[in-house]
């Protein structure tokens, strides 16, 4: 992708299990192992998949908050994933992130004006009057009174305090936000509004999204392009039409099988494609095809030959041995 502002390449994230006894073999989980992708300015790239599929991982490699195993991490002309220091600290201005929890993510002792403010302050960006004025405004325009500048965390309700993290993650004008799941621990109708809020920031100042999130819903909603991780992996990778209306995956017609449908039928009055069994161990992942254990259609080749992230369509990429070079998925029953 020419215009890409992020270029994630080959990323692998690996973190090494304490020995049981001195003699005991080496383990290492392989949380995210040989992931591939881009986003262009001003776009949404949604990553989903299941507890323990690596995509909360990802996007902490992403911000080099964790140890980054091999692989490359480009912002822009920057190399995110080769620099360290006073280097990295000057390059976290042009990306921030949206964390999980509004409860946990804030600083219970610091007033919201000073905890919007603190990002500005550590990186110097701005006087000290610079920021107080750049923190009234975003608390304005994530739909927060100036007048709650002074109150702290507990006084705000958890979409409050979500917007406060919106406000302090946009306080050094970044060109990435990384939004690991922001509107999961959110009521319904508090996730749509912030939700609205993130698309109209992102229209107002041309933010790229890193969007989290195991609700296909909410990806749907947002994302340009989404990616399926499986077990570190990406199985299966297209823009949102594409993935949503032709999916070609047997894991991503599980994850969409399973969503709630209200008022209608699933087509033709198809049961859900249900998947047996958990996942295999992210210490050993079997060999050939990682969901080949729990795929309903896996043949002899899933299990002894991994497959390949190939494109079959335009921007449409699928590791799997049952779809054919023309993009013809193998017969699935009609769930989705």
């Amino acid at each position: 992708m020419s215009d890409a502002l992020l270029d994630v390449s080959d990323l692998r994230v690996h973190f090494p299990l304490r020995r049981a006894t001195p003699f005991a073999p080496k383990r290492t989980v392989k949380a995210v192992d040989g992931v591939s992708f881009a986003l262009a300015k001003g776009r949404t790239f949604g990553i989903v998949g299941e507890s323990g599929s690596g995509k909360t991982t990802t996007a902490l490699a992403v911000m080099r908050l964790t140890e980054i195993t091999s692989g490359a991490v480009r912002l822009g002309d920057e190399s995110l994933s080769a620099l360290e220091g006073e280097a990295l600290r000057r390059a976290r201005r042009r990306v921030q992130m949206i964390f999980q929890d509004p409860y946990s993510s804030l600083n219970p002792r610091m007033r919201a004006g000073a905890i919007v403010a603190e990002p500005m302050e550590l990186m110097q960006v701005g006087t000290e009057t610079e920021c107080r004025e750049r923190a009234q405004e975003l608390f304005a325009q994530v739909g927060l009174r100036s007048d709650q500048l002074q109150l702290f965390p507990h006084q705000f309700s958890g979409g409050q305090r979500q917007r406060i993290g919106i406000a302090r993650a946009l306080a050094t004008k970044p060109e990435l936000v990384v939004c690991d799941e922001p509107v999961s621990a959110l009521d319904v109708a508090i996730q749509a509004q912030i939700l609205n809020l993130l698309v109209k920031l992102q229209e107002e100042y041309g933010l790229a999204y890193l969007f989290i999130s195991h609700d296909l819903g909410v990806v749907q909603y947002l994302c340009d392009e989404v990616a399926v991780m499986y077990l570190g992996r990406m199985v299966e990778q297209a823009p949102r039409e594409a993935l949503f209306g032709n999916p070609l995956h047997p894991y991503t017609w599980a994850l969409l099988s399973a969503v709630p449908r209200v008022g209608r039928r699933r087509r033709d009055g198809a049961a859900r494609l249900r998947l047996e069994g958990d996942p295999p161990s992210p210490i050993s992942p079997p060999p050939g095809c990682r969901f080949s254990s729990r795929c309903p259609y896996a043949e002899a080749r899933c299990k002894a030959e991994e497959p390949v992230l190939r494109e079959v369509r335009p921007g449409h990429r699928v590791a799997c041995h049952l779809v054919r070079e023309d993009g013809t998925a193998p017969l699935r029953p009609a769930t989705l």
